[in-house]
């Protein structure tokens, strides 16, 4: 599911894009952020790399002072449905931040949810893009990624 976010922004030079990096606040995984931020890298991009178990507060405040080309959240703990929404609603609502892509990937709920109503309410919430293990979504997340280096429309 992706959302139509117009960006202004000038396609990526040649050292990529500066993304920023991390979990919702209870997810406490460090494998997928670690993968992620070494594919980004071999990808071409700069990488800051928040860690786990980032405060929405802490999240916001790193993007306002990087203003980065692109946020990517990652969340292995099944939380990432509710806790991303929030998420994201604390992001679009700072100054600055109302346009900046942002995505969130990987396990998204517990199971009971339909993975397709998740989706949507992250991106009514204010994702870009959602990612999930059950859609393609490492080659979805790649291309999505390329547009934004291109200064595509995402």
């Amino acid at each position: 599911m992706r959302r139509g976010l117009r960006t202004s922004r000038r396609p990526a030079a040649a050292g990529g894009l500066d993304v920023v990096l991390a979990t919702i606040a209870s997810d406490s995984h460090t494998w997928n952020l670690i993968f992620l931020e070494l594919l980004l890298r071999e990808w071409g991009h700069r990488v800051v790399n928040l860690g786990p178990c980032v405060p929405d507060a802490l999240l916001r405040g790193e993007c306002q002072a990087r203003r980065p080309d692109l946020v990517v959240i990652s969340t292995v703990n099944g939380h990432g449905a509710d806790e991303g929404a929030r998420l994201a609603r604390t992001l679009r609502a700072a100054p600055g931040l109302g346009t900046v892509p942002l995505v969130i990937g990987g396990k998204l709920g517990t199971g009971q949810e339909d993975p397709l109503v998740s989706a949507r309410n992250l991106v009514d919430a204010g994702f870009s893009a959602v990612f999930g293990h059950d859609n393609g979504g490492m080659a979805r997340f790649r291309r999505f990624v390329d547009r934004v280096g291109a200064g595509a429309r995402c």
